[in-house]
């Protein structure tokens, strides 16, 4: 296994990329690749298959995108057909896949890879005329939706030469492994495909995976924490349950808070929350999977475009979201896994910027922080909020708009049972 040996000063010009793939690295502004570019690069341009631990924000996405887009420019295919990608990116959630089409189309802009993107929540039809517009190179897209587009033979993964497992922990943590199964059943044999798989962490089941599904892999790893440790400014407020929402509303309120990104663990207390902070007249979004897919998209770009102050979310829906100038990240409630608080807070200090990581302790989920400061590796300052920071919030202002689940009216009337 290899470790950071690399230097993070390793020029992209160290590798014999192809030109119209280079001239979109200079354009995005990328001279030098981060330690997981660094370290995969070096093989997986070389044909090697590669397992890498490393979170989102790291740079993995270019990496895997990279040795895709340079391999299919080196071996151009005169013989095409529809529904037949060279390439499949299998992602966990519909805002990752989305977020790693949207990267291989800007990495690829100066030649004519085709991307698709097929995802649950989205018009099917649609997604399967982008696929019969003409032949594609890479298909980005989530486990279930794939499978569907695979039984109704609207896609074809016979000729797939790069596979790519992305976030393979959060597929296992999410029960997508029987369905990621069926899908590399259906690519090449392993030593007829170059298989790159990423995760979080190397735990038995996904060395295992990796092992079963790759042939030989070179494993490759970027310590989160150091990531976490060095980009962000972290803080823990004990606060009682009663004074969580004034800490909140105060904090979004103070100067500097720009662009606010807040996690609580379910969905109906991510509701109740944005609900809240809309009524006190703080424009906000909601971000959780019960969202149909076409209002979580315009929820991002209105986030992404400085309309929105504030997206409120669950882990789901926030893992692999690349929004820069994030400013602050705010656990209302801290996750239950430690690995969670990672990827919360890889949401800020990003592409070199520093940010700041507030997280809430009560008395209700204080005693999560130890398993959490191990996994970082460091002791979280944990301190009392001043005073003015517990100051009573302003009358809702504005009638309610997120109190109700989407696509649900009012319950119907209790009946009552005759006994």
């Amino acid at each position: 296994m290899e470790s950071s040996s690399l230097s993070q000063s390793v020029s992209f010009d160290v590798f014999n990329l192809q030109e119209p793939l280079r001239k979109a690295i200079d354009d995005l502004g990328f001279e030098f690749c981060t330690p997981i570019q660094a370290q995969s690069l070096e093989h997986t341009l070389a044909g090697h298959d590669v397992t890498g631990r490393a979170q989102t924000g790291t740079g993995k996405t270019a990496a895997f995108l990279i040795t895709i887009i340079n391999d299919l420019l080196n071996n151009p295919v005169e013989e095409r057909y529809l529904n037949e990608p060279r390439a499949l990116i299998v992602a966990p959630t519909r805002e990752l896949a989305i977020q790693i089409a949207s990267d291989a189309e800007q990495l690829s802009k100066f030649c004519s890879i085709h991307t698709v993107t097929i995802v649950g929540g989205e018009d099917y039809q649609k997604q399967n005329k982008a696929l019969e517009i003409g032949p594609v190179d890479i298909v980005v897209a989530t486990p279930g939706r794939l499978i569907d587009f695979i039984q109704n033979d609207n896609l074809y993964l016979g000729l797939i030469e790069h596979l790519v497992l992305d976030e393979a922990d959060r597929m296992l943590d999410m029960g997508f492994i029987p369905q990621v199964r069926q899908i590399v059943s259906r690519t090449p044999k392993k030593d007829c495909r170059q298989t790159l798989l990423f995760s979080a962490t190397f735990t038995p089941e996904i060395i295992e995976l990796a092992t079963r599904w790759a042939m030989e892999p070179i494993m490759v790893e970027v310590e989160p924490e150091i990531v976490a440790a060095e980009a962000v400014e972290q803080i823990v407020y004990l606060v009682t349950m009663a004074d969580k929402y004034k800490l909140l509303y105060n904090l979004i309120s103070e100067p500097g808070a720009e662009k606010i990104l807040v996690f609580n663990n379910r969905r109906d207390q991510v509701r109740r929350l944005a609900d809240n902070l809309y009524r006190n007249g703080i424009d906000c979004g909601l971000l959780s999977g019960e969202i149909p897919q076409n209002k979580r998209i315009r929820t991002l770009e209105s986030f992404k475009g400085g309309k929105l102050k504030v997206l409120v979310a669950t882990d789901v829906a926030g893992r692999g979201l690349h929004i820069e100038n994030v400013t602050h990240v705010i656990n209302y409630s801290l996750p239950e896994e430690a690995e969670d608080y990672v990827h919360r807070i890889g949401r800020t200090g990003r592409a070199g910027a520093v940010g700041t990581s507030i997280s809430f302790a009560c008395e209700e989920d204080s005693f999560l922080l130890p398993a959490i400061e191990e996994k970082i590796g460091n002791k979280l300052p944990c301190i009392h909020p001043d005073g003015h920071l517990l100051e009573e919030t302003p009358k809702f202002s504005r009638p309610s708009t997120f109190s109700k689940k989407p696509g649900t009216g009012k319950r119907p009337p209790a009946r009552r049972r005759n006994y």
